[in-house]
């Protein structure tokens, strides 16, 4: 099972991407989504609000998976869920995007919603917990807390796009970024094409052809 996690920051389109992607693969998701984070999907998404009572509903919207059954909703205040205890067995929480609020919360310990105590509990069971923060620039305090998270054991996956891959579009983009999450969760995927030295080396004597 994977917890992701979606805070209240811009780019929710990320987190859902990577439940759609962990869900096409087989995977167990349990999913966490804070109130603003509602509000943020209704306004980047343009998501009507009936759509926004469950991520199931939104998914099965957007019509990307047909695995909705691997899909477990969790309010974020439900301390009761079984990602809040250490007992749980789970292979890695992952809040993508996530605040600069909760990033501080999580570096601090401070475990005062279903998110960032599921964090506290990966960190202090030595489980993988992947941050995708979401903020530019960034000022001496996130980098503080972004370093206190990277020294207790986080991994840091800042959503900067690949160039490299020619996007063409935003979905290429997004595809890049949640691309990058699996590989840090050992998934294999096929959300961008993998850099390849024989590959570039035919184009660019292609194009001195040319």
């Amino acid at each position: 099972m994977i917890v992701v996690a979606i805070s209240g920051a811009s780019g929710p389109i990320l987190g859902i991407r990577l439940i759609e992607e962990l869900l096409n693969q087989g995977e167990a998701v349990s999913a966490i989504m804070s109130e603003p984070a509602r509000q943020i999907i209704e306004y980047e998404m343009q998501a009507p609000a009936e759509h926004l009572s469950s991520l199931t509903k939104l998914l099965s919207t957007r019509k990307k998976t047909a695995r909705l059954d691997l899909l477990e909703e969790y309010d974020n205040n439900d301390f009761f869920s079984p990602a809040a205890s250490g007992s749980t067995r789970y292979e890695a929480v992952v809040v993508i995007p996530a605040s600069m609020k909760t990033i501080s919360a999580i570096a601090h310990g401070y475990a005062d919603t279903l998110i960032t105590r599921t964090c506290d509990v990966a960190l202090k069971e030595k489980r993988r917990c992947i941050v995708v923060p979401r903020e530019t620039p960034l000022g001496m305090i996130h980098l503080e807390n972004l370093l206190k998270l990277a020294q207790a054991g986080a991994d840091i996956v800042p959503p900067v796009p690949g160039f490299y891959t020619r996007p063409k579009t935003v979905d290429d983009i997004v595809n890049f970024i949640v691309g990058k999450v699996l590989n840090m969760l050992g998934k294999e995927h096929s959300l961008f094409e993998r850099w390849d030295q024989s590959y570039i080396k035919n184009e660019v004597s292609e194009n001195h052809r040319k």
